[in-house]
């Protein structure tokens, strides 16, 4: 099997085994907030889109989180699709930018979970507003949006340490 085989099925194996983790972490732990639910899928949004990149990210976040809004509330399947999908290609577009030092490097994984969160926010809130028909609905989902936002960025944040401290990006990398 020549190299180019084996990086494409490494590629594709990651990609479903993330968009799983998604979907399972998306309906592990669901806490009700106005017109859906808080839960750890951005974690892992945030991880995958910073340790695979921009396709990863994005089919990570929009199938795997779709695939668990088909399973619970179906109504915000497509809404969620497009919100997850976009979330996770920003996220890993941002965060895989050649960089020159390890600060630079931080900073653009803070800007590309900061940017990842607002997408989920905003596209959430216009979503919320057109399908229950007014501005005021889809507001009323922004403070628990904001709060699971800053929860995951929290949560990414202390899993990539561990990730890191373990060496677990250069294990990846050679295989990929």
């Amino acid at each position: 099997m020549n190299t180019n085989k084996k990086s494409s099925a490494f590629q594709v194996a990651i990609a479903a085994l993330a968009i799983a983790l998604v979907c399972v972490s998306t309906m592990m732990i669901q806490i009700p907030i106005p017109l859906g639910y808080m839960h750890l899928g951005n974690c892992c949004i945030l991880l995958i889109g910073v340790y695979f990149g921009p396709t990863v990210g994005m089919l990570a976040g929009g199938l795997g989180s779709a695939l668990a809004d088909l399973l619970t509330y179906p109504q915000w399947a497509l809404p969620t699709l497009l919100i997850k999908g976009l979330m996770g290609w920003a996220i890993g577009k941002i965060a895989s930018q050649k960089e020159s030092s390890n600060r630079v490097r931080r900073f653009q994984t803070f800007l590309a979970s900061v940017a990842g969160i607002l997408i989920m926010i905003i596209g959430y809130f216009i979503a919320g507003a057109i399908l229950y028909g007014g501005i005021a609905v889809g507001a009323a989902q922004i403070p628990g949006l904001t709060l699971e936002g800053v929860i995951g960025i929290i949560l990414f944040y202390i899993l990539a340490a561990a990730l890191e401290a373990a060496h677990v990006p250069a294990w990846f990398k050679r295989f990929s």
